[in-house]
């Protein structure tokens, strides 16, 4: 794949899967802006492993807010000149462990809004912004990280598994609307990744649990995912949009 000449917009790009995606892309010739919320050493750090390749440079923001996601986009074309990939990372803090997951019944709806607005809210401003110029070349491609809960919830965290839904369902729905305008819209569902910070919690046990049920035997690490999302930003998936591309070494198979 070669994206030499392409601008893309990583969220939460700091660490974990979205530092992997932005390296990636950068391997292939991209500029990358590296999003970050607070730190930004770390986010500095993974500019400069982009350079050895390609370009990067990093922006923080909090994508949550929309006056902080439009200015986001903004400052992008400003200063890089073009928008081509936008790629929804970012998501509410959260930590992947079964053994401390707070059932349904110790749930409130302010913990169902906080993933809701980490993920898809994070989503449709930032969508909402990015749209006049992914579509001004009538080539433009949006790819959001959801999780393979969304088909097979084996631990149910409820407000994060719901919020991921709900953002699959937002995918779909403007891939229908922007597909005549020349832009796509996917979804790629990971599984456990490891090692990140959101799956730091996570139990050997569990994790041993998890890759006993999977047929490649282990877990995805974050450079797992960076290929699949490059593969629907490329012009190889240009004729892929509204799907959600499960990455979980086939513990969920459809």
């Amino acid at each position: 794949m070669d994206f030499s000449g392409k601008v893309v917009l990583v969220t939460g790009a700091s660490r974990g899967i979205g530092a992997a995606i932005a390296r990636a892309f950068a391997g292939q010739g991209a500029t990358v802006v590296v999003n970050y919320l607070r730190n930004a050493q770390a986010a500095d750090e993974v500019v400069q492993a982009c350079r050895a390749k390609g370009d990067a440079v990093a922006m923080q923001a909090d994508v949550t807010d929309p006056e902080a996601a439009q200015g986001l986009v903004a400052r992008t074309v400003d200063e890089l000149g073009r928008l081509d990939v936008l790629v929804n990372n970012a998501f509410a803090p959260y930590s992947f462990d079964p053994e401390r997951r707070r059932p349904f019944d110790a749930l409130e709806w302010a913990d169902y809004l906080r993933q809701y607005e980490g993920s898809v809210g994070a989503a449709f401003h930032l969508c909402r912004a990015a749209l006049p110029h992914l579509a001004a070349r009538a080539d433009g491609a949006i790819v959001n990280i959801v999780s393979d809960l969304v088909e097979d919830p084996v631990v149910a965290y409820h407000d994060y598994g719901t919020a991921k839904s709900a953002l699959v369902g937002f995918s779909r729905n403007l891939a229908a609307e922007v597909g005549p305008q020349g832009v796509r819209v996917n979804c790629v569902a990971p599984g456990l990744v490891h090692p990140t910070e959101g799956s730091a919690g996570t139990r050997a046990a569990f994790r041993e649990a998890i890759m006993a049920a999977t047929p490649l035997r282990r877990l995805a690490r974050p450079e797992d995912v960076a290929g699949p999302v490059m593969f629907l930003a490329s012009p190889w998936g240009r004729f892929v949009t509204g799907q959600v591309l499960l990455v979980d070494g086939g513990r969920v198979m459809r």
